[in-house]
């Protein structure tokens, strides 16, 4: 989860890139990737719902 995560923000060090591409599977990866993608949507959903509700984007 911690390769996905910093990969979503685009920091890595080559050295560090290496060596998640040299130890992760490639599925778990791509679940990760995906749950994480997921959360970061439900995350900006209820953000929304949450400033929509409290009148702040009224003003």
């Amino acid at each position: 989860m911690r390769a996905v995560a910093w990969s979503f923000f685009g920091v890595r060090r080559s050295r560090e890139y290496e060596q998640d591409v040299s130890r992760l599977n490639p599925v778990h990866v791509i679940v990760a990737g995906v749950l994480g993608a997921a959360l970061f949507i439900v995350a900006l959903v209820l953000l929304v719902r949450w400033v929509v509700g409290s009148g702040i984007a009224a003003g």
